[in-house]
């Protein structure tokens, strides 16, 4: 195939919603909507993004009630060895108790060196967490949102609730803009 066209076709690619998504609305930092959402795509999205991030890298997520509690103390350790700071939430807490779930994250990354309230923060309300986790990023940051990526819903206790993670990311940013 010649080459010419071996380009038309990669530039013609659209991403693939929720999967390193980049979300820009003029913000001096970087913000990246992803998917990951087991120690193994954590383990190789941090290998990726931190040597190419130019100042901190901000990592929010959470772990979804009712499936593999064993991940989640490991997810919080990979988040805690790789990122500057990490901002825990709900994810799909479903019937589970969700300080519960956040407390288990937390002790991995309390195991790699974080400490609450000075790298480490349990923000459960999933659209609190990304306006926390924005607000704290600064010039040249990149932010990673991670866990949701292109789910429509986000499930609790009294069931399933529209979600759109893109979309909270992009609300938030506007809002960190306008305070500016």
């Amino acid at each position: 195939m010649p080459v010419g066209k071996i380009e038309q076709g990669i530039a013609a690619l659209k991403e693939v919603e929720g999967r390193m998504t980049h979300i820009n609305e003029g913000q001096p930092f970087d913000v990246i909507v992803d998917f990951a959402h087991t120690p193994d795509s954590f383990e190789k999205l941090f290998k990726d993004i931190k040597p190419v991030t130019n100042a901190k890298l901000i990592v929010m997520f959470g772990s979804a009630g009712r499936r593999d509690e064993a991940k989640r103390s490991i997810q919080g350790e990979l988040a805690g060895i790789y990122a500057d700071e990490v901002v825990i939430t709900e994810e799909d807490d479903r019937d589970v108790d969700g300080d519960k779930i956040l407390n288990q994250i937390a002790g991995g990354a309390e195991k790699a060196g974080k400490t609450r309230q000075t790298n480490l923060f349990l923000v459960h309300d999933r659209p609190a967490a990304i306006q926390f986790t924005i607000d704290r990023a600064k010039t040249g940051d990149t932010v990673l949102l991670l866990g949701k990526g292109h789910e429509k819903t986000i499930e609790r206790a009294n069931g399933a609730s529209p979600w759109d993670e893109i979309g909270a990311a992009r609300e938030a940013i506007k809002k960190r803009l306008a305070k500016s």
